[in-house]
């Protein structure tokens, strides 16, 4: 019975951890089209929301990574998951609250190694997977996004610069639909996909799924289409601070450079999903915007606010691991 209500609440957990995701992420898909008008702030939201919930069905490799390639899920108990995911939703609302776009994945990733680590012991992390698809992609995605973005924005001035700009972003306007919906439906490629491999990892740990004979397992459709739906709906609330942030503190964009960061940023993430890595969209998308900033000058990026951004990114995956063994020690105490 004790193991029926601790899945249950579990299972709480990571729906609302995927609202949060949602709401603090969608700036990664919509705030270059709020802060470039070309969309109202409901409008993009809606839209967003909408391709946020079609990526979410699009595959399931990036839900097996975190459900069984980071950790030993042998040693994953429903209090493991349960931690890992408190930190993170901890995480999430603190960094939102300060208006930083953090890593949700991250966060996640810290919390579920925080809380088995001090279950079962280091032995209990894969690090060749977490090496792989997690820490070598953290440093490397940020700064292929810069250079993806930096690259795509030359070339659009190169072969546009004889254009009337006023006429130019006129055209620009509508292509950035495209780039946007692209950017919202990898965004639901990759980070809804993280809240169906936790949800997964917990009916395992319950005994409500089971491992094939060669111990490989599916993600059960209930469990993508409510993680899909969740995602969707975090991404309607919105997330005025997060997109104010990176819509308009970084650099000020016009239509043209938020096509460029987006399709630049949209590329990598559908990429990584197609691979099964859980890539940070937050990191991809900011550092396209920056990419994309450094064409004009390197003071039309606003390096200090950059910094604090960067800031939290180096923090978000030993913080979690900080919370989620600190968090998991506590009810270990208790119980």
């Amino acid at each position: 019975m004790i193991t029926i209500f601790l899945l249950i609440a579990v299972v709480a957990v990571a729906l609302t951890f995927e609202f949060i995701n949602g709401f603090h992420d969608c700036a990664n898909a919509i705030a270059t089209v709020v802060s470039t008008k070309v969309l109202s702030p409901k409008q993009a939201v809606l839209f967003g929301a909408t391709l946020e919930f079609i990526g979410a069905l699009t595959g399931t490799h990036v839900a097996k990574t975190i459900g069984a390639g980071i950790v030993n899920s042998d040693m994953i108990t429903l209090t493991v998951i349960f931690c890992a995911l408190l930190a993170a939703v901890l995480w999430n609302l603190l960094t939102w609250y300060l208006g930083l776009p953090s890593s949700s994945s991250h966060a996640l990733i810290g919390g579920l190694l925080g809380a088995t680590i001090v279950k079962a012991g280091i032995s209990a992390v894969h690090f060749t997977t977490l090496i792989d698809k997690v820490i070598i992609p953290m440093f490397t995605s940020p700064m292929l996004g810069f250079c993806a973005g930096f690259t795509l924005m030359l070339f659009l001035i190169r072969i546009l610069y004889r254009f009337n700009p006023q006429k130019v972003n006129k055209k620009f306007r509508r292509l950035q639909l495209i780039s946007s919906g692209l950017m919202a439906l990898s965004h639901g490629s990759n980070d809804a996909q993280k809240t169906m491999g936790i949800i997964t990892l917990a009916l395992l740990a319950g005994g409500v799924l089971h491992k094939s004979p060669n111990g490989d397992f599916e993600i059960p459709l209930i469990v993508i289409i409510v993680c899909a739906f969740m995602m969707a709906a975090g991404t309607m609330n919105g997330g005025w601070k997060i997109i104010k942030t990176m819509g308009h503190k970084i650099i000020k964009l016009k239509p043209i450079h938020g096509f460029a960061a987006e399709t630049s940023a949209a590329g990598l993430i559908l990429t990584a999903s197609h691979f099964g890595i859980p890539l940070s969209t937050t990191h991809v998308i900011s550092t396209a915007i920056m990419g994309v900033g450094s064409t004009f000058h390197a003071h039309a990026v606003k390096w200090r606010i950059v910094g604090n951004i960067v800031t939290a990114w180096v923090l978000t995956i030993p913080a979690c691991i900080i919370l989620s063994s600190i968090i998991y020690y506590l009810i270990y105490k208790i119980v």
